[in-house]
């Protein structure tokens, strides 16, 4: 399974030609208009960032006690769970009753505030016996990580859903798959409580913790990813430090999600492994490293306004946004979902209102005179391309033969070979 998630991996689907046009033609303003707090960090989602911990053991034993129904949560719904807790979904204080679920299905916006939100945050249960009043016990592997009070239970228009927030309700798309097959029946809606973090094999620094990691009256630009990175990803952020709308002195926040992917992703303890090495391989102050708990649902452009809303909670002002960025293709045709610049119009349509500014990911290759460069200076310059591609990068992998370095960091290779190998 792991040589099948390496090979996912690996195929980049022609990640050194895949991103967008240079950063001057893709841009916002150079004003930055963020709203900040008193230590000069960028105001979460809201102005308020929620924080649903529970930390007296008494009270948690207390509540605890008052649930009338248990139910395990799915790798997913403990991802959500956390997110709630420590505050990733500000403002959100629980699980999206049907009223606000609804609405943040039809038109990306919750009822009350009106801010902006790019996909609904719900819990789903087969139970037919949970009603609304009653609280459920969230449990991650026998772990107690939360209370849900039930406020509202509903069947969901599954089909509505997908084709809004994924703009298919093909089976198709891998979320829609998730949305149909994996959740249950029922949705469950209401206020969270959060009695204890998610126990992982590898940690996830809260928003509070990662704020206090970064910066103050600083630009903190986010680069997002699933998985490890590669040459060409850091010859993307470290660039991005210098776009034109990125004031001097800022950094970089490397925030892979970890959570649940798509099936033949690489397991989340092999990618947090890979960016391990490599942070202490680099050593580069301007380079921050933090890990989101969080469940992609590969749905594009309203994906891509989720991960903006979620990085900026966590203190992030610039958002680099990638070619088809959360993108999809058919399991069964091969073809794209979503157009290639569909996540980054999108997201640079709605950054203002957001509150953030983008910086679209540079489109680089690797040249034999000059290392990195971007594409329009090794065709202006007729400089010589190297290309390898991911079916031969797999080969050497599984052989044992060295990768080019200008392609992938040694700490990096010997990471995903040693887990293939054990595989």
């Amino acid at each position: 399974m792991l040589q099948q998630s390496v090979k996912a991996f690996v195929g980049f689907r022609g990640l050194l030609s895949k991103y967008a046009a240079p950063y001057s033609t893709r841009l916002f303003s150079t004003s930055t208009g963020f709203k900040t707090d008193g230590t000069g960090r960028i105001l979460p989602h809201g102005g308020e960032l929620v924080d649903l911990s529970v930390t007296d053991p008494q009270e948690k034993k207390e509540l605890a006690a008052s649930c009338k129904f248990t139910q395990e949560c799915s790798d997913r719904n403990a991802c959500d769970v956390e997110l709630l807790s420590v505050g990733g979904f500000s403002p959100l204080k629980g699980f999206m009753n049907r009223d606000v679920y609804d609405h943040v299905v039809a038109n990306m916006r919750l009822p009350q505030s009106n801010l902006i939100f790019g996909l609904p945050v719900v819990f789903d249960t087969e139970n037919e016996a949970v009603k609304e009043g009653d609280r459920v016990l969230l449990k991650y592997k026998g772990q107690n990580i939360g209370v849900l009070e039930v406020e509202s239970k509903w069947v969901p228009n599954k089909a509505k859903e997908t084709k809004e927030c994924y703009r298919t309700s093909s089976l198709e798309h891998p979320g829609v798959q998730m949305v149909a097959m994996e959740r249950g029946k029922y949705y469950l809606g209401g206020k969270v409580w959060g009695l204890d973090i998610p126990k992982r094999e590898f940690p996830c620094a809260t928003p509070r913790e990662v704020r206090a990691l970064l910066p103050a009256q600083q630009d903190v630009v986010v680069f997002q990813c699933r998985n490890p990175v590669h040459r060409a990803h850091y010859e993307l952020f470290t660039r991005a430090l210098h776009a034109p709308n990125v004031r001097p002195g800022a950094v970089c926040l490397v925030h892979p999600t970890v959570g649940p992917t798509q099936d033949d992703d690489i397991p989340g303890i092999v990618r947090y492994h890979t960016y391990e090495v490599l942070k202490a391989e680099l050593q580069n102050p301007a380079i921050k490293w933090a890990y989101l708990p969080y469940s992609m649902h590969m749905a594009g452009p309203r994906e891509a306004i989720q991960h903006m809303l979620i990085r900026k909670n966590y203190g992030c002002t610039h958002f680099i946004v990638g070619r088809d960025m959360a993108g999809s293709k058919s399991c069964l045709t091969g073809e794209d979902f979503y157009g290639i610049y569909d996540a980054q119009d999108f997201a640079k349509k709605h950054a203002e209102e957001l509150g953030m500014q983008t910086v679209p990911s540079a489109d680089v290759v690797y040249t034999e005179e000059r290392g990195y460069v971007t594409v329009d200076e090794a065709k202006k310059d007729g400089l010589h391309v190297r290309k390898l591609s991911g079916t031969k990068f797999r080969q050497m992998l599984r052989a044992g033969e060295d990768i080019p370095e200008w392609f992938a960091f040694k700490s990096v290779v010997s990471v995903l070979r040693a887990h293939t190998q054990s595989s």
